[in-house]
């Protein structure tokens, strides 16, 4: 079964709250009752040095017998809820809390059914150290544990020596009395444990609650868009362009969907561009065939007288050779797109292909009354490109540029620097473009409308190959245009290491006037 994008969030989430409150409580528990044993083992070692002051100075003054001692530890105990054990110098335990110690019974099993506070003790040891041979009574000691398997579960165990101070000749002696060892049951902490359990317990229920509350808020805002956009997506591989997002948000997912229905439209207008692309390809080819076939009938057939036919047989031949132009220029593109163009990488002079590329357009400036201008302010104009290719740029952008900037006007090429590039921009007088136009002039084959009959020579494909070939030099081009307003097209080359300059050079090359 599949899961959702919403199931799998759901489930992700839900993991990571368990997960992120489990090490919250673990930790929390953990610091927690090692915090209680630690105060309960202070308090116990505070109880231990009361008794020892007030109840074994008297034992060992011999003011107590070991019965008396014991009823003290009685009273002790049921207080600290607690077993009081006093051993002696030598290891023996003489007197405990709820037994009456007789040295037959030190070995014997006893229970403590009556004393509930307290763990069942397995069996009394009448020395310390028949359980640990090593144990040091004259050093405190703490620890959590069965004390030896005495007891049925861990007891917070806590020993405190008994040192008793005489004074001889104004002088203190400390001597060593044994120790005085209470052990206590952890069931109050474990009690204060399951509450706190359960106050943790209850607020990471309701703060998952809320969470889940939320996510459920957030997904009908995030995720209901992503499943809408899906399912537009789905309508869009069958075919069907015409389906709306219906998505406004100023977001990432309204950039999406704005993108999508942008690419709907894209596609919804490929029959449209593949019956121009056939109609234009068609024109281009079927115009010259006509005129080439008109021609060489009339020549057959004797229409033409032969006096004439040197001259039409010269129109055939520029016929043939526009034919071969458009057919070479769809070859050059195709191989372009699919491969890439081979690059001649060299370090050359831009300024120094600008005058001969000029040269074949100097008959149609002086036809229409048209010049062109260059403004450099470039310090070096050196560039490393493939001086082939990018002459063909220029030619190609300055006949679109001549194509449609009306008689009288104006073409100017600036050269400026940005940074380690050269900025060239081929800038004209002419009739502008539209923004729809502007979208479609790197598409092969495609002309304005307004071109249409005034440029039969023109193949469509000269834009297209421009860019594939800036593209190549991993550089860009852009066009920018109004109607009515002119062109530009800007596009960048690489700065070779060079210091030829011409800096602040403005010439008219090529001025119909001057003809």
């Amino acid at each position: 079964m599949q899961r959702s994008v919403l199931d799998r969030i759901y489930i992700a989430f839900l993991l990571i709250l368990i997960v992120s409150f489990g090490f919250l409580i673990f930790f929390i528990s953990v610091f927690t009752r090692r915090s209680l044993i630690q105060e309960k083992q202070t308090t116990l070692a505070n109880e231990a040095t009361l008794i020892s002051s007030q109840v074994i100075t008297l034992y060992i003054s011999g003011n107590l017998s070991p019965t008396e001692l014991s009823n003290y530890f009685n009273v002790y105990s049921q207080t600290l809820e607690a077993d009081i054990w006093y051993v002696d110098e030598n290891g023996k335990i003489v007197a405990t809390s709820g037994y009456f110690n007789d040295a037959d019974d030190y070995d014997k099993d006893v229970a403590t059914s009556g004393r509930p506070d307290v763990a069942i003790l397995k069996r009394l040891p009448n020395s310390i150290y028949s359980l640990d041979k090593n144990y040091d009574i004259h050093e405190a000691s703490y620890g959590v544990s069965d004390f030896y398997g005495v007891y049925s579960t861990n007891m917070i165990t806590v020993s405190i020596p008994v040192v008793m101070t005489y004074y001889i000749d104004d002088k203190s002696k400390d001597l060593d009395c044994g120790a005085l060892i209470i052990h206590s049951t952890t069931e109050d902490i474990n009690s204060m444990m399951k509450n706190i359990y359960g106050i943790t317990f209850i607020p990471c229920l309701v703060i998952i609650v809320i969470a889940f509350s939320l996510l459920q808020i957030v997904s009908h805002k995030v995720l209901r868009p992503i499943k809408k956009l899906a399912e537009v997506a789905q309508d869009y591989s069958k075919g069907d362009f015409d389906t709306k997002t219906e998505i406004n948000s100023q977001d990432e997912i309204g950039q999406l969907a704005e993108s999508m229905e942008y690419m709907a439209s894209e596609l919804s207008k490929l029959e449209e561009y593949r019956h121009e692309f056939i109609s234009n390809i068609s024109h281009d080819f079927r115009s010259p065939l006509t005129s080439i076939r008109g021609y060489v009938t009339a020549i057959q057939d004797g229409t033409i007288p032969p006096e004439k036919q040197d001259r039409y047989l010269g129109i055939v031949l520029d016929e043939t050779n526009r034919l071969t132009k458009l057919t070479q220029g769809l070859l050059d593109l195709n191989r372009l797109e699919i491969y890439g163009p081979y690059l001649n990488l060299t370090d050359f002079d831009f300024i120094d292909i600008i005058k001969p590329t000029l040269n074949t357009f100097e008959i149609k400036c002086i036809d229409k009354n048209v010049a062109i201008y260059l403004n450099n302010h470039a310090e070096a104009t050196v560039v490393t490109a493939d001086k082939t290719k990018v002459q063909q740029v220029v030619y190609n952008l300055l006949d679109n540029a001549l194509k449609f900037t009306p008689e009288g006007k104006h073409i100017y090429i600036n050269i400026v620097e940005k940074g380690d590039k050269l900025q060239i921009s081929i800038k004209d007088e002419g009739i502008g473009m539209s923004e729809e136009t502007q979208k479609k002039i790197w598409t092969r084959f495609y002309k304005d409308d307004t071109s249409r009959g005034k440029d039969k020579g023109g193949t469509g494909l000269g834009l297209a190959i421009t860019k594939e070939i800036i593209k190549a030099h991993n550089e860009t081009i852009d066009v920018y245009s109004k109607e009515g307003e002119g062109s530009e097209f800007v596009f960048t080359l690489k700065k070779a290491n060079d210091e030829t300059t011409h800096s602040g050079e403005t010439q008219i090359l090529v001025n119909a006037n001057e003809s």
